[in-house]
């Protein structure tokens, strides 16, 4: 097979490391890639959300399977854009997107096929929202309705913040067009975990469970990211628990748009709320999860190039994967100042060191090549993930590791995991 894997973050270099170990798999394009993932696959000059110029690529170099890694392309429609041209797609279609490309849309749909999920009011007008927000207990959570890269959304502790989010979103636009529309919806308490399904448009293959890390600093402290790090598996989310999230989230989804006539074919990523009356659903992606993806997918025991073949040909079931026998666990390295302003361009020494740790990957993110030297290019750099037979075994490999690695102002948790380490001891 010819794949081509669009985007270019942590997340596809994950996907390429992976599929490059399979024997179906001839040949690896990644759009745009970076100067990582280019020691695994052929970095093409292509942005991610260029739908008719990847089409016209992926045509011309016969790709069997084209799989989508970042959700803009697939809200956008690169799936049903490719399929116009007899093209194969692991990735869900526009109308399936909207998932994860309207929150608003996420919510009713749940509402609709019986998705549990916290109780919410939308708001198109920003008066309207403000005067919601005094009739409202705290702490309550606002979303932008549209993509936002992760940032869009905020637990308010008090009316003081919201006020002041809600104008940032509506008024002052930092999301553009994403804040046309806001959600404000019950706080759920609880442990969060992310579930990643693969879908065939009836059945699907459920894969390890993970838990990401949002806030910047050491205790879930500071501002949200795109996620500085993440484990897998989760010890509180057990065989019977998995059990209920697919019948009752992940299926119900599967089912529901086979009811719209708009068969889900790809990854279905539910990021729960592990509340006292069971999970609850906080957000649908219609991609693999970044940094979740670099803690799953290196566990997964099988052919990824197989499963997703199978997916897009209606069988998922027939894929050969055992579920993870080991433990994962992921740091993001990223420069100063992210997820606000930060500079690129800086030197990064360590790197073959820290690679060459058994059980130790390195996975860019944001990173460049400059006069043979790989140098900083993005807010999250890499992500470190490290394997073992525990999590604390995961852990220690992967800070070992970590500290090998250097460039001026890097910034990263020394507490991924933590909780869970906690919890088993």
């Amino acid at each position: 097979m010819k794949i081509l894997v669009v985007g270019g973050g942590g997340r596809e270099h994950t996907l390429c490391w992976k599929l490059a170990q399979s024997d179906s798999v001839e040949k690896i394009y990644c759009a745009p890639g970076n100067a990582g993932i280019a020691g695994v696959a052929e970095c093409v000059p292509i942005a991610a959300d260029a739908i008719d110029d990847l089409a016209r690529f992926a045509s011309e170099k016969g790709i069997d399977l084209t799989v989508a890694g970042p959700e803009l392309p697939l809200t956008l429609g690169l799936t049903d854009r490719f399929e116009e041209q007899g093209l194969k797609v692991f990735g869900p279609s526009r109308a399936c997107a909207q998932l994860e490309g309207s929150k608003v849309f996420a919510k009713e749909f749940m509402k609709e096929f019986g998705i549990p999920t916290a109780g919410y009011e939308v708001f198109e007008k920003l008066e309207d929202a403000v005067a919601h927000l005094d009739k409202i207990d705290y702490p309550t959570v606002i979303k932008a309705d549209g993509l936002a890269a992760g940032k869009g959304v905020l637990v308010a502790k008090t009316r003081d913040e919201a006020d002041a989010f809600l104008k940032d979103i509506m008024l002052d636009r930092v999301f553009g067009e994403a804040g046309s529309c806001v959600i404000i919806e019950d706080c759920l308490q609880g442990e969060e975990t992310s579930i990643l399904a693969l879908s065939d448009g009836k059945n699907m293959v459920v894969l390890t469970p993970s838990q990401d890390h949002k806030r910047a600093l050491d205790d879930d402290m500071g501002p949200n990211t795109g996620g500085m790090g993440a484990y897998s598996p989760v010890s509180i989310v057990t065989p019977d628990l998995i059990d209920e999230i697919r019948e009752k989230v992940l299926q119900r989804v599967v089912d529901g748009m086979n009811e719209r006539g708009t068969p889900y074919v790809g990854v279905i990523y539910a990021g729960l709320m592990l509340t006292e009356k069971g999970p609850s659903v906080l957000e649908f992606n219609v991609r693999f999860g970044d940094p979740e993806t670099q803690v799953v997918v290196p566990l997964i025991e099988g052919d990824l190039a197989e499963m997703f073949h199978a997916a897009v040909n209606g069988d998922v079931k027939t894929a050969r994967w055992k579920p993870a026998s080991r433990s994962a666990l992921c740091v993001v390295m990223a420069s100063g100042g992210y997820p606000g302003s930060y500079e690129k361009g800086k030197v990064i020494e360590g790197l073959e060191e820290a690679a060459n740790m058994d059980d130790v990957i390195v996975f860019h993110a944001g990173t460049s090549e400059k006069d043979g030297e790989f140098v900083t290019g993005g807010g999250r750099v890499l992500g470190i993930t490290g394997m073992g037979e525990t999590l604390q075994e995961a852990q220690d490999k992967v800070y070992e590791a970590v500290k090998k690695i250097r460039w001026d102002n890097v910034q990263y948790r020394t507490d991924i995991g933590k909780r869970d380490l906690v919890r088993l001891k």
